[in-house]
């Protein structure tokens, strides 16, 4: 993924570590987007399971179960990329886990507790369909969430831990005095754990409602795509709108702590008072060419301030300067997009204030539908200008992603059999979740739930609605 764009590799480098950065970077970048689903899914289905429940609205509870059968299905493959990333660690990186696996143990056993609980609770969701009292089987959906989110926050401590390594000494080049809880609850692993929550909830978000957009853009616009596409909109709506905060507050004191990434960002090559903010460009021998300068507004937005200057790239060794272009790209392009992207949801709901529907817009549709992959794009890009913007040290300051990686050129046999794994895992959920959207639209399922929505009888008879009075059935098939 984005390693294929690093810095030519010297002849010192060991033979493993160019192999190894594809290897991490596919898996990385392809298992992110199936973890997200994990931290954010179950929320979105838990406000549709208490909506039916509480409403009796069997609508929201025919969602609530496809959506479930949809979680199953990414749940079960990313199963399989989680199981690939826990051995290539060890695997790829022998130099970081040989080294500090003492530091990092705690937060990667948490992690594996925390994916049997959610694996656990989805099964038992599952299979309480018409089993379990309602509101007994509502309430399996909170284990689930809880798991998803110590989860990630674990990874996501380790990754802090990288970027602000903390928990250890090193005497005479021994890690020694590892305080595991002291690595785990580092000075940045509450806000990057928060930039990263916040950014699942708005690419899930918007991706399954970008899946009843192009419904109503075929003209299904019923109940069930309608509140289908607002339940998950308006979790990506309100993290559209908080994750600018969470990232201006990740963002401070980078100047301090890691410099060369802040002027890789800002594409600063010399030091500038105050420095301006730089959009679009690139680096050519030295030079900056075709960006658009905004005065003042770089050193407003890096360092709080109307003055405070950006360090310039000329103050970095030239070795500890990351692949500047890179690092600057995805920034922007993260930028960009979250920027957009909270810019339509502050227009959707205006409008809506305005008793304007934006859902009878085809333009809007059409948008919503391409906003799921661009929040996708803008989350990758995130990562590239984290990971990638923090080379080249895999510690920082501590440990080279050089010094990291093994000897073993034989990797690149792994990554071609990682590659095929992953693209046969793709075409396999694809395949699986058109089948299934296929039979829901066919109205070939049912819910067979006591209290969930159950097709309209001929004879008029009566069923248990959500609440457990009796009342008329009501669902019918659904698009």
């Amino acid at each position: 993924m984005c390693n294929l764009l690093l810095a030519a590799l010297s002849t010192e480098d060991p033979a493993g570590l160019l192999p190894a950065r594809q290897q991490m970077a596919l898996s990385l970048g392809w298992h992110i987007v199936l973890a997200s689903f994990g931290v954010a899914f179950p929320a979105m289905i838990f406000v549709l399971h208490r909506r039916g429940i509480v409403r009796d609205d069997p609508v929201a509870l025919g969602l609530a179960q496809r959506w479930s059968k949809v979680a199953a299905v990414l749940f079960a493959v990313g199963a399989v990329s989680g199981t690939v990333l826990s051995f290539e660690m060890g695997l790829l990186w022998p130099g970081l886990m040989g080294r500090f696996g003492d530091v990092l143990g705690l937060p990667f056993a948490f992690e594996g507790l925390s994916f049997f609980i959610e694996a656990i609770f989805l099964g038992i969701y599952l299979y309480g369909w018409g089993r379990m009292p309602p509101r007994r089987h509502l309430l399996m959906l909170v284990p689930m969430m809880i798991a998803g989110v110590v989860g990630t926050f674990c990874v996501l401590s380790v990754n802090a831990w990288m970027n602000a390594p903390a928990g250890f000494r090193i005497v005479d080049g021994r890690v020694t005095d590892v305080d595991p809880w002291a690595a785990m609850f580092n000075d940045l692993v509450w806000l990057q754990f928060a930039h990263m929550w916040v950014a699942a909830y708005l690419m899930v978000g918007l991706l399954v409602a970008g899946v009843y957009a192009a419904g109503m853009l075929r003209g299904r616009r019923d109940a069930h795509h309608r509140l289908g596409f607002l339940v998950p909109f308006t979790f990506a709506s309100a993290a559209a709108l908080v994750q600018p905060v969470i990232g201006h507050l990740l963002g401070g004191n980078l100047g301090d702590r890691q410099p060369a990434k802040l002027a890789a960002f800002e594409l600063a090559v010399t030091t500038e008072s105050p420095s301006p903010l730089r959009i679009g460009g690139v680096l050519v021998d030295g030079e900056v060419r075709g960006a658009i300068d905004i005065p003042v507004l770089g050193s407003l937005i890096a360092q709080n301030s109307f003055t405070a200057p950006v360090r310039g790239l000329d103050t970095i060794p030239v070795q500890d300067q990351p692949p500047v272009n890179l690092t600057h790209w995805a920034f922007q392009t993260m930028v960009g997009i979250g920027t957009l992207l909270a810019l339509a949801a502050v227009l959707f709901w205006v409008a809506r204030w305005r008793r304007h529907d934006l859902l009878d817009n085809r333009w809007f549709l059409r948008f919503a539908i391409a906003a799921g992959p661009l929040a996708v794009l803008a989350l990758e890009a995130g990562w590239v200008a984290t990971e990638v913007g923090r080379q080249p040290w895999v510690v920082y300051g501590v440990l080279r992603t050089s010094d990291a990686a093994g000897s073993n050129s034989g990797l690149w046999w792994l990554l071609a059999a990682t590659v095929a794994l992953y693209a046969a895992m793709t075409a396999g959920a694809v395949t699986v979740l058109r089948s299934m959207s296929r039979r829901w639209r066919a109205g070939q399922l049912e819910l067979p739930s006591p209290y969930g929505p159950q097709a309209r009888l001929h004879d008029g008879a009566e069923h248990v609605g959500a609440g457990g009075r009796r009342g008329p059935g009501t669902a019918g098939r659904q698009s």
